[in-house]
């Protein structure tokens, strides 16, 4: 059985992608799974400190998952931000 999410758990994830930045680093992700946070902010031509927030915030919202590499921090979706990749790609083309 599926448990729903409360209005307040699904605001959560709403404000971790009410960003034209965080959308566009999820769609990154989704295309390159354990992308490091300097290839990202590389690659949607950002600052470093900006894409680091951007990507903070998508962590709290329980879109992404971190995982650490020595130095470096790989991102990958979790099952959610899954799960948003998908609303928002289907969104997008309808």
């Amino acid at each position: 059985m599926t448990k729903i999410k409360t209005s307040k758990q699904l605001e959560r994830h709403f404000k971790g992608v009410a960003n034209h930045r965080r959308i566009e680093i999820l769609f990154l992700i989704q295309k390159l799974d354990g992308i490091t946070l300097d290839e990202i902010a590389e690659r949607i031509r950002c600052n470093i400190k900006t894409t680091s927030e951007h990507a903070r915030r998508l962590t709290q919202a329980g879109l992404v998952n971190k995982r650490y590499q020595g130095r470096e921090v790989a991102h990958s979706l979790s099952p959610y931000g899954k799960k948003f990749f998908s609303f928002i790609r289907t969104f997008s083309h309808s």
